[in-house]
């Protein structure tokens, strides 16, 4: 895949070798890999030219899968999970691999007390050196969170819609959370995610409910490849169609992919 070929953008999947240490706590343990080669190769066969790897909460801060593969691969850049007193010359060395941002995993565990010394240094370094913050959180708990953030500047990027509860609809206060944070020019949302919803109406409806509040310019698209948890329901190509389905214009559409490119590899 040359530099110059199409411009799609995924900017959430998963990397994994076979024989690598689980987290404590993970949520799922996979017993299969999902190598980097195989997952260009699917990046290819749906016409994807980059890709961002988003840090896998299954294996907390054991990133050197990842990292090994960002060296080696420029089409890829990548998240990371690291402990919040990781020093300065580490984050620029992994910067300088393509780690542009951190993972906050926070979903159904005690939120850390981000008024911490440890953690106002990482998101004031990680603002330094142009990185970002990943989030990962239930709709309910978004907004302190980006509340949290917001002081240092940091730049925020928020996983799978903000996980808007489809009861509550555009009411959702994760939705709201996101929006507002889009607006004031402190986040970007992830339009990822959206196979794990069974009626694809939803995502259709909070996709368009954040174009219409935000602009294309807020928004990047993700695959959420390899699907765990929900292996074998749906492929790659199959999430780049639901995009379609989710935004029918075309335009709005390479916008978001174009917005991808100049965050991630600009």
């Amino acid at each position: 895949m040359r530099m110059t070929d199409m411009l799609q953008v995924d900017t959430h999947a998963h990397i994994w070798g076979e024989s690598m240490p689980f987290w404590s706590k993970a949520w799922k343990r996979p017993d299969y890999g999902y190598a980097v080669e195989t997952y260009l190769e699917t990046l290819d066969a749906s016409g994807v030219g980059f890709a961002v790897i988003a840090a896998a909460s299954l294996f907390g801060t054991y990133n050197d899968y990842v990292i090994r593969a960002l060296r080696e691969h420029k089409r890829l850049r990548g998240t990371v999970i690291v402990d919040p007193d990781i020093g300065m010359y580490e984050l620029e060395a992994m910067r300088r691999d393509g780690v542009v941002g951190i993972r906050l995993q926070l979903f159904h565990t005690d939120l850390p007390d981000f008024s911490s010394d440890g953690y106002t240094r990482l998101f004031y370094r990680l603002r330094d050196l142009d990185m970002h913050v990943h989030v990962n959180i239930e709709p309910f708990r978004l907004a302190p969170v980006l509340d949290a953030l917001r002081p240092s500047g940091v730049k925020i990027v928020i996983d799978h819609f903000g996980w808007p509860d489809p009861e509550k609809g555009l009411e959702c206060p994760g939705f709201l959370a996101a929006v507002a944070a889009g607006q004031d020019g402190a986040a970007w949302i992830k339009l990822s995610g959206g196979f794990r919803r069974p009626d694809q109406n939803i995502p259709r409806m909070f996709a368009q409910a954040y174009v219409e509040r935000l602009g294309a310019e807020r928004l990047f698209w993700g695959s959420d490849a390899p699907f765990v948890g929900a292996e074998g329901t749906v492929t790659h190509k199959e999430t780049l169609d639901q995009l379609s389905y989710w935004l029918p214009d075309a335009e709005i559409r390479a916008a978001i992919h174009l917005n991808a490119y100049d965050f991630y590899f600009g």
